[in-house]
């Protein structure tokens, strides 16, 4: 038996290493916690999935066994996408829903998405369960929850499928890094009416061909030689859990999710004037005008899948994106983040066209770094956000936005840096209307990190 860890519950999940911080003790308690939680908010059921990772069978048996022992009805979805989850809590009689997925991390690491009464929760209610967890007397419902199976695939296929319409036939080339969205894409786009080169779409939860991250171009490599080799005219890539997009055009370029959020929100503008448009700190200064210009509000909020969700429903914004690559549609969807289901509006908008690729090289672009990770102990990456907000100075700036860490706006360009909310790392990220203007930038951001610690291992 795993030891209970507080470290394992984090600002936006739950996350920890199988047989060290995560075994199917651990998943029982929080399924307990959890059921109790539910039944609390006058939940009676709550829908359950998993990914394609190895330890993914017995977490989410054991999960089932404790909302169970806590008086709450099971309805289990098998192996399925993040976002299915999120669809089942949208569509099934039910409005609570966990997920076990590691989502891009390692093989070894596993973990809990979870949505409650129909919020996903965060921060103080994630540490809450741990807290209930920790006083848990070994009580059972007099009444144990009851269990049952459902097959959500069609109805989500058909959903989408029913409501995104491609302009023309489409040959497109997609990966998906042996994670689950591997067992769905392919048959979605098919379904579109799209022509598909399918890339490692065996569910292997030992990744054995690339990282399933799309984030990071390294792990793009194989969907760029695709595109070069075949005559695909665009590239889809997803993560492990099938949340978030990557997309590679013809030419192998990588067409990050901040600019991505330029088509999709000129796209839900044009049906939705005037609407507000959420994007987080990490995106590109060029996003804000050109929302503005297709008639649309911009709003910078925080990082993290949970912060815009809740955002966007006290906003009711109809669209909203991370530079990570969640994005979260609400206009004619649910507004909970799906990397297929992006997929696809995203193919309906470039069948318009005939040079998909040709669109989406043109949307603006400055010279960027992508995001970079200063590596400090535990607790470190606070207190020096902390200290720079207090005693920073960025001589050549015009703003500072302090809604989540620091984000210092320039004439040609900005600087971010801001504390991750799950590990101990300070996330920076620069971006320039120049390359001089962007290590200028940096420059900037060096001298006033190194005077709050010098002995800083910075990664620019």
């Amino acid at each position: 038996m795993v030891a209970l860890s507080k470290t394992i519950f984090k600002a936006y999940d739950i996350r920890g290493i199988i047989d060290k911080t995560l075994d199917a003790g651990i998943a029982r308690h929080i399924g307990r916690a959890f059921g109790a939680a539910a039944l609390a908010k006058g939940e009676s059921s709550v829908v359950i999935g998993r990914d394609g990772r190895l330890s993914g069978p017995e977490l989410a048996g054991a999960l089932s066994e404790g909302l169970r022992d806590a008086g709450v009805d099971v309805i289990d979805l098998g192996m399925v996408a993040t976002p299915m989850v999120y669809f089942g809590t949208n569509v099934l009689d039910t409005r609570s829903g966990i997920m076990v997925t590691g989502s891009h991390n390692p093989p070894d690491y596993n973990g809990f998405k979870m949505v409650l009464a129909g919020e996903a929760i965060y921060g103080d209610a994630i540490t809450g369960l741990h807290d209930s967890i920790a006083v848990y007397d070994g009580a059972i419902a007099a009444q144990r929850g009851g269990y049952s199976t459902h097959d959500i695939r069609a109805a989500y296929l058909e959903r989408i499928i029913g409501d995104v319409k491609l302009a023309r036939p489409i040959k497109i080339a997609i990966d998906c890094g042996n994670g689950v969205a591997g067992a769905f894409a392919g048959e979605l786009y098919r379904g579109m009416g799209a022509d598909v080169v399918e890339l490692f779409c065996e569910v292997d939860g030992t990744f054995p061909n690339h990282h399933p991250d799309p984030a990071h171009p390294e792990n793009l490599q194989d969907l760029i030689r695709a595109l070069q080799q075949t005559d695909a005219e665009i590239g889809l890539a997803f993560d492990g859990d099938g949340d978030r997009l990557g997309i590679v055009t013809k030419d192998g370029q990588i067409i990050f999710p901040d600019r991505q959020m330029m088509l999709f929100a000129a796209d839900v503008l044009s049906r939705v004037p005037g609407g507000e448009i959420l994007y987080d700190v990490k995106c590109t200064r060029h996003l804000a005008p050109y929302i503005e210009q297709h008639g649309g509000k911009p709003l910078m909020w925080k990082t993290g899948h949970s912060l815009v969700k809740a955002k966007l429903k006290e906003t009711g914004a109809p669209l909203g994106g991370e530079m990570s690559g969640h994005i979260f549609f609400k206009e004619r969807w649910y507004g909970f983040d799906d990397g297929m289901y992006a997929g696809a509006r995203m193919l309906e908008i470039l069948t318009k066209q005939q040079d998909p690729s040709a669109l989406l090289n043109s949307l603006p672009m400055a010279s960027s770094t992508p995001e970079l990770h200063l590596q400090l102990q535990e607790g470190e990456n606070f207190t020096l956000i902390d200290h720079l907000r207090a005693n920073a100075t960025f001589p050549t700036s015009e703003k500072i936005n302090d809604i989540d860490g620091l984000r210092v706006e320039y004439a040609d360009g900005f600087g971010l840096a801001r504390s991750s909310n799950t590990t101990p790392v300070v996330v920076l990220r620069f971006e320039g209307e120049s390359p001089e203007a962007l290590a200028r930038i940096q420059a900037e951001f060096k001298t006033v990190i190194l005077a709050a610690k010098p002995d800083a291992d910075l990664p620019f």
